[in-house]
This record gives structure tokens, C-alpha cells and sequence, in this order.
């Protein structure tokens, strides 16, 4: 990219910048004499490779919060930095360890508040959003759903039914992963952890993205202030504003939410894959590489460019439904048997697994999964 920059200013030269006087410069006898002994300077070269190496990493960045297929050394430092395995080896839904160049794969994206002002942190942060993409390795197609944070399943770590945002206060990562799977009954291969200044950054990094704000909207920033309003209609917005879109709720539902959720993601990747785009490399690696966490390699973040050879892949989103229920004088989001089992079965065909007739009940004897 220097050398870019160094090309757009050759045309406004300072004094010590003006061209060799002309008794320097080279007669066309001494070019042509050049050119026969093959001693003419070489074109410089990268440039087209370089276009390719960051498209790679763009488009793979907004395909399941990766980030890595960078300049070699570059990317693999990134990657090592922001590498932490989940506590296992596989899933228990698998018989073997998956890879993504050849097998179709999960991948579970977790939204964290990890605010300092809040006393948000690894150990006892809720999950903000969390979204499982699926990945078939055929027809190169992602199945997007976004699981509504205040869904009532039930949670391994502690043996009963609670909120599902809860899961990952109750035991981090792990628990959030096998509270997923008992769900929908389908093998969490890999996670994504990001927190908010990264999903800030990113949108900045790329200047703005371009969204439908569906009505007015006061909401609070980054630093709990109210200071972000935005109005209704489509229209470019920043990081914190894209940040306010997709956590506010209390004009609408958990569904909407994650309606706005998947509509942010699929904004990102658009505007990702355009030319603009590719002067932003830096930003956007600094930016994902220092705010997340993830049990993928850097081998298996480049074998996700299968996926990217015939453009960004079709990304069909997935909604829960359900009811709201205050019952017991807490919130939950109560989900609709039908639509929990249509949706496993929709992402277990997606994966090529066996698909369920009925409901599995994960919980425990005194408890239900979806009561």
C-alpha cells in the first residue's frame, strides 16, 4: 500500500523532489541498449497480489468474524495471539475432528460486553448476542441464526433452565457452546468471541456501513451515555451508532433485535468486498485481532477461502419464535417448540447430520428444554 502512496504524490513534487537535471536522463540509444542486455529496470510487482491477499482477508472477516489470510507472517501472528482452545477436543456430536476445507462446519459467534464501567469481564460477562452460522462445504451456502439472549434452555454448567445469556457468566465460552448445542442439537465446531470495541473498530475501519434504522433511536454508547440518535430510514452510519442499532430492544423484540443483528453482519460483508475497502487492511486487523477470541487456527482460517472463490456465499438468515413470559416475575423469551425443532432440522441438513423427528430432551429428569 506505501507503494500507492508514493505513486499519488509524484504529482505535487516539493524542490527537493524535482527530477534529475536532464543531462541524467537516460537517451532513448541507452533504453534500447538497456532493453538487448536485459538490464531495464523490472516493473514493480505485487500490486494485483496484494489486491487478492486483502480481499481474502476482508471477505473472510465478514464471513464468520475471521480475519487471518494476511500476509503470511502477519496473519499468523495475529492469529496465534487471539488462538484459545475451548477446553476440548471436539465436540461430543462429532465421531471426528472436522476440517473446514472438506467437511461442513458450525461456527458460533459470541457478543460480549466485557465493560470496565459495567464490572464486565471473562469471568462473569453475559453474552450480548449470539449468532450460529453453518457452513455447507456443497453448495457453499451459510445458514445465519440469531438466538435471542433472553431465551429460557436449559444450561449444563449449572443443571437448570435460565436464561441463555446467562450461560456464559455461569462458565465462559464452554458453557455458552454446550448450552448452544443442547439447543439446537447440532456440534459447535468453532467460536468467535468479540467484544464491543472490536465490532466498533471494524465499522470504523471500513467507514460506515450502510443500514435501515427502522424508527427513531436515543440510545446509549460504548460509555453507557445516551448519546447516540439516529432516525428512521436507511442511511450510513459509525461504529457506535452500528453498535446502538444492534443491541437496543425496547422499542420492538429479541426477534428484531437479531433481525438487526443479521442485517449489520450482512452490511459489514458488502462493504467489505468493495474497493474501498482495501486501504483498510491494517485497521481491520488490528481491530479483530486485539478484541477476539477463537479456537481456530491460522491453517484453518486460509481453508475458509473455499468458500469465497465464487463471491460472498448466499447467507440465508434463521428466526426463532417464540412468546414473551413473565410468569414468574422474570423475563423470558419462551420458544416455540415447532420453530425450535424446524430450525434443527433446517441446520442439521445444512451440516449433513441425521435430522431430528421430535424434539430431544437434553435437561435433566426435573427440568425441560423448552417449557
Amino acid at each position: 500500500m506505501a507503494e500507492s502512496r508514493q505513486g499519488s504524490g509524484q504529482n505535487s513534487r516539493t524542490n527537493a523532489q524535482r527530477p534529475k537535471p536532464k543531462s541524467h536522463a537516460k537517451s532513448k540509444k541507452t533504453k534500447k541498449r538497456e532493453r538487448q542486455e536485459g538490464k531495464q529496470p523490472q516493473k514493480k510487482k505485487g500490486g494485483c497480489l496484494w489486491k487478492v491477499l486483502l480481499l481474502i482477508l476482508i471477505l473472510l472477516l465478514a464471513v464468520g468474524g475471521t480475519y487471518a489470510y494476511y500476509l503470511y507472517h502477519t496473519g499468523k501472528k495475529a492469529v496465534d495471539n487471539a488462538y484459545m482452545e475451548v477446553g476440548r477436543e471436539k465436540s461430543d456430536l462429532r465421531t471426528e475432528n472436522v476440517e473446514p476445507l472438506s467437511d461442513n462446519i458450525s461456527i458460533l459467534i459470541i457478543g460480549i460486553d466485557d465493560s470496565e464501567k459495567r464490572a464486565q469481564g471473562e469471568g462473569n460477562s453475559r453474552s450480548d448476542a449470539l449468532l450460529v452460522a453453518t457452513l455447507n462445504n456443497e453448495n457453499k451456502s451459510i445458514k445465519l441464526l440469531s438466538i435471542p439472549r433472553d431465551s429460557y434452555v436449559y444450561i449444563p454448567t449449572v443443571g437448570y433452565n435460565d436464561k441463555i445469556t446467562h450461560a456464559h457468566a455461569y462458565g465462559g465460552i464452554l458453557s455458552s457452546i454446550e448450552t448452544v448445542e443442547g439447543m439446537l442439537n447440532i456440534p459447535i465446531d468453532y467460536y468467535y468471541r468479540v467484544n464491543f470495541d472490536a465490532f466498533i473498530d471494524i465499522v470504523d475501519a471500513l467507514g460506515g456501513i450502510e443500514v435501515t434504522v427502522p424508527y427513531e433511536i436515543n440510545e446509549l454508547d460504548e460509555n453507557d451515555k445516551r448519546t447516540v440518535h439516529l432516525l428512521p430510514g436507511k442511511q450510513t452510519v459509525n461504529g457506535r451508532e452500528a453498535l446502538a442499532l444492534a443491541r437496543t430492544r425496547h422499542q420492538d423484540s429479541d426477534i428484531e433485535r437479531g433481525k438487526r443483528q443479521q442485517m449489520i453482519l450482512q452490511a459489514i460483508a458488502k462493504k467489505s468486498a468493495t474497493v474501498s475497502s482495501f486501504s483498510k487492511y491494517d485497521d481491520l486487523l488490528e481491530a479483530v485481532g486485539n478484541n477476539m477470541q477463537t479456537n481456530m487456527t491460522f491453517s484453518e482460517m486460509k481453508s475458509l477461502f473455499a468458500y469465497m472463490q465464487k463471491g460472498i456465499p448466499n447467507i440465508d438468515s434463521l428466526t426463532l419464535k417464540g412468546a414473551d413470559d413473565m410468569s414468574t416475575g422474570i423475563y423470558y423469551y419462551k420458544v416455540n417448540d415447532e420453530s425450535l425443532l424446524d430450525t434443527r432440522q433446517t441446520l442439521q441438513k445444512q451440516l449433513g447430520l441425521p435430522v431430528d423427528d421430535a424434539l430431544i430432551d437434553t435437561s435433566d429428569s426435573s427440568t425441560t428444554t423448552t417449557p
